[in-house]
């Protein structure tokens, strides 16, 4: 499954290219990319001040996010099959992968509501 994510990581150096080639691109990226959706669904609020100021970062850093979370969801159910890890360990694992899938796809279903109610503005 991690192989078959190429296509997000391709999509994400993309993204992370267009991002740093920005001479205003310098924020840090914070440990977690859903900080601010989180904060917005009442969860952990984000930190101020490693907040990205450009769309083209936060996308950067929820690509990111996604990835990281779908891989360590892999990883955990590896490690539960071997053995490593606790069947709660895997389950909270997995559960935040299948979440933070769930807000990337809702995110991306909102950015693209709103290009096509763009494109159908008259200029």
């Amino acid at each position: 499954m991690i192989e078959a994510l190429g296509s997000l990581s391709a999509f994400d150096r993309a993204v992370q290219a267009a991002a740093l080639s920005r001479a205003d691109s310098a924020a840090p990226v914070q440990k977690s990319a859903f900080a601010g959706a989180a904060a917005l669904a009442g969860g952990i609020p984000a930190a101020p001040s490693a907040a990205p100021t450009d769309f083209g970062d936060i996308m950067a850093q929820l690509a990111t996010g996604v990835r990281n979370d779908v891989r360590a969801g892999e990883a955990a159910s590896i490690a539960g099959i071997q053995g490593r890890a606790t069947t709660q360990q895997v389950v909270e694992a997995v559960m935040s992968a299948e979440q933070s899938l769930q807000t990337a796809v809702a995110i991306r279903d909102k950015v693209v509501a709103a290009y096509l109610e763009l494109s159908r503005m008259a200029i």
